[in-house]
């Protein structure tokens, strides 16, 4: 299942190769601070692949808090943020904001709430490599198509 989704102005722009045809995601609602001021809710797949394009790079500014292993993509435009990163033993890890879909029924989505606080590092970085994205490709420019079953989708 391909999902499109981008910030509000479209200077970050995704394609999300969801494996399977899965009816249902299922959404993490972060309940620190920065999600909530925000609207951080986040989901990941670790059979996903995720290509992220964006527009203008220099519009893009990267802010991490805490522990400094995740880095939220906020669009210096808009000020959505459709993207978090975290590099974990040299291999880049995703999540995506489920509010910046494009294509998805919303009716499909089935929000859990979510509490990271109190988790150590080791801990916190090890379920990102369980649990985020782990084939990531951020470019300049039009995002890198996928195909699939001969179905070809760029955003």
């Amino acid at each position: 299942m391909l999902i499109n989704g981008k910030c509000h102005c479209g200077n970050l722009t995704f394609v999300l190769d969801w494996p399977g045809i899965t009816p249902d995601v299922v959404a993490r609602e972060c309940g620190c601070s920065f999600c909530v001021k925000h609207g951080g809710v986040w989901t990941s797949n670790p059979g996903a692949k995720l290509s992220v394009a964006l527009a203008s790079a220099a519009s893009v500014s990267k802010y991490t808090f805490g522990t400094g292993t995740a880095t939220f993509h906020v669009c210096a435009r808009c000020g959505a943020v459709p993207i978090v990163t975290s590099e974990v033993a040299n291999r880049l890890y995703a999540v995506v904001n489920v509010n910046t879909f494009e294509n998805f029924d919303s009716a499909r989505l089935h929000q859990l709430p979510a509490d990271f606080d109190g988790e150590d590092l080791q801990s916190r970085l090890a379920r990102r490599q369980r649990n985020w994205i782990p084939d990531v490709r951020i470019s300049e420019g039009t995002v890198a198509a996928f195909t699939i079953s001969g179905t070809r989708t760029s955003v």
